[in-house]
């Protein structure tokens, strides 16, 4: 079985050490211990692919967690709609920051276009 390093993971992900430790820390990721060492296995790998995508996405590390139980566990109906409901929300506010990129996207287009319309019509210097 494929196991990782603290650093290994750290280096991949470009991420520090101590970022890794403080999602063991608030129980995202839990490696097994060969003495001092940590020995993160496949799973924490793709979990902490999750944290970091998750995060930047804007769930907050308690809805990643929920993710998480989710996952790993059977759950009830009400979970599954609060589950839903975040996903929902999440979804919802994706759709605003898209669009309000869009709009920035837009205006700076035609910005590009008014200073090259104006440089090609400034006569040269000299």
């Amino acid at each position: 079985m494929e196991t990782f390093k603290i650093s290994e993971l750290a280096k991949e992900f470009d991420i520090t050490t101590r970022s890794i430790r403080f999602y063991e820390d608030v129980g995202l990721l839990q490696p097994q211990r060969k003495g001092n060492t940590r020995v993160y296995q496949r799973r924490d790998k793709v979990r902490l692919r999750l944290i970091l995508r998750g995060k930047r996405l804007g769930f907050s590390l308690a809805e990643i967690r929920e993710l998480f139980d989710l996952y790993d566990t059977q759950q009830s109906q009400h979970q599954l709609s609060k589950m839903l409901s975040i996903i929902d929300d999440k979804e919802a506010l994706l759709r605003r920051q898209m669009e309000d990129i869009n709009i920035v996207m837009h205006e700076l287009q035609t910005a590009r276009k008014r200073c090259q319309r104006a440089l090609n019509t400034q006569s040269p210097l000299g």
